[in-house]
């Protein structure tokens, strides 16, 4: 029997397996099916591959999951209502789904929404990481002339680093610290340069990963001491940048507890950071220093009204170079290798094809 909608699932940490789904159908007026092409493998994709899920949510043998939710792909069927898109669009999508009626989501913040269903959530939301998708057809974002399907997976990355940067109100003039150069740090760099940051500091403890973002957002690079303190590596930061006081802002891509200490001891007083990256559920933190800098602390999850406009926006203009981004593509019957790769630090972005797709411009594995 042919398989209608083959998707990959995973049974617990380190297992997976590719079996058929229901085919999703046109239920609602504003519907859309997403043949999906590309897959991006992210973080969270491989905390999941090696612990079997987060924060108290895990799949398991009597309910696995279907992966993956930062996709591209062609439109492939649409509901009565819909008539921004057609059949054939080739789309971003924003994998998730609020409810549109509880207080959050009147005020807005829908990303807070305690009934969002967002793709790849246990116990029960399924990822993208299946021949077809379906999503709110408002969800979809019709990828500008000449913006590949690769290229529009990095649109919800994107817009993870628009809602970091908004939420910390970068100006013009202003010195960003970033800590991390994996993909979320490395572009919350590149949209800080187009909100007007004037300068950039990468922070990272690879080599390899501070040259690329040299090259990547123009920006100057710091190595940490890991023989030294949090406020020594901070205030040597500080120094050799000729920073005073400190930096404007931060944004904080790595979830380590010594990098979230250092950002408050590099920001100067009344300075902005937000906390992108996950790490431990509890982390020792200089709580005193905080207070006595009255620093502006926030947290930020995913992404919300606006981001993904402004992805689309950076994704049009072309002034990023997103494609040097992109550093391996597998086929979808080896999605477990591109979460594997991802875990050993092997390319920036590696991304899945979807099931059955055959990418014009096919790139190597590793």
């Amino acid at each position: 029997m042919a398989t209608s909608n083959p998707s990959v699932c995973l049974y617990g940490p380190g297992n997976a397996k590719i079996e058929d789904r229901p085919e999703p159908e046109i239920t609602e007026p504003t519907d859309a099916i997403v043949r999906i092409k590309f897959v991006g493998v992210c973080g969270s994709d491989v905390h999941f591959w090696n612990h079997g899920g987060v924060n108290g949510n895990y799949v398991s043998a009597s309910h696995p999951l279907v992966m993956g939710h930062e996709a591209s792909g062609t439109i492939h069927a649409v509901g009565s209502a819909v008539s921004h898109l057609r059949p054939g669009d080739n789309v971003a999508i924003e994998p998730g789904r609020p409810c549109r009626s509880c207080s959050r989501c009147k005020e807005g913040l829908y990303n807070l929404c305690p009934d969002m269903k967002f793709a790849a959530c246990p116990p029960d939301t399924s990822g993208c990481l299946s021949k077809y998708f379906k999503i709110p057809a408002d969800f979809c974002y019709k990828l500008p002339p000449g913006i590949s399907l690769q290229e529009g997976v990095l649109a919800e990355p994107l817009a993870v680093a628009a809602h970091a940067v908004r939420m910390i109100r970068v100006r013009p003039g202003q010195t960003v610290v970033i800590f991390g150069s994996g993909t979320i740090g490395l572009l919350c760099g590149a949209v800080a340069r187009l909100f007007g940051a004037k300068r950039i500091i990468a922070v990272d403890l690879l080599d390899e990963k501070l040259d690329f973002a040299r090259d990547f957002n123009r920006a100057s690079t710091f190595r940490p001491d890991l023989d030294a303190t949090a406020e020594e590596d901070a205030a040597r930061l500080i120094r050799e940048n000729g920073l005073g006081l400190g930096a404007d802002a931060v944004i904080e891509a790595t979830g380590a507890e010594s990098s979230i200490a250092m950002a408050v001891y590099v920001l100067r007083p009344g300075g902005s950071c937000v906390q992108t990256g996950l790490g431990k559920p509890v982390v020792n933190f200089p709580i005193l220093t905080m207070s006595e800098k009255e620093l502006h602390m926030h947290g930020a999850f995913r992404y919300n009204t606006g981001d993904f406009g402004v992805a689309m926006d950076v994704l049009e203009a072309g002034t990023i170079p997103l494609k040097s981004l992109i550093s391996n593509i597998f086929d979808f019957e080896h999605a477990a290798d591109a979460w594997e790769a991802t875990k050993q630090g092997r390319g920036i972005k590696n991304m899945i094809r979807g099931y059955g797709y055959k990418d014009p411009a096919r790139m190597m594995h590793l």
